[in-house]
């Protein structure tokens, strides 16, 4: 019987990754770090939505 010296797999890069077994590792699915910066239009939508409702929420508070 063959046994590893080492427990964990340094080739994922992260002590998470690292601690997961095979078998999850392998539906993970990389995501460019490229397509994290874009900016949608749901994104403005939410910053938009998020804005009118504190300021509501401070000027019901104040009147």
């Amino acid at each position: 019987m063959r046994r590893s010296l080492v427990l964990t797999d340094e080739t994922a890069r992260h002590w998470f990754r690292m601690s997961l077994p095979p078998h999850v590792k392998r539906d993970l699915i990389p995501i460019p770090a490229e397509s994290l910066w874009r900016l949608t239009i749901d994104d403005v939508r939410g910053v938009a939505s998020t804005y009118v409702a504190v300021t509501l929420a401070v000027f019901a508070f104040i009147i």
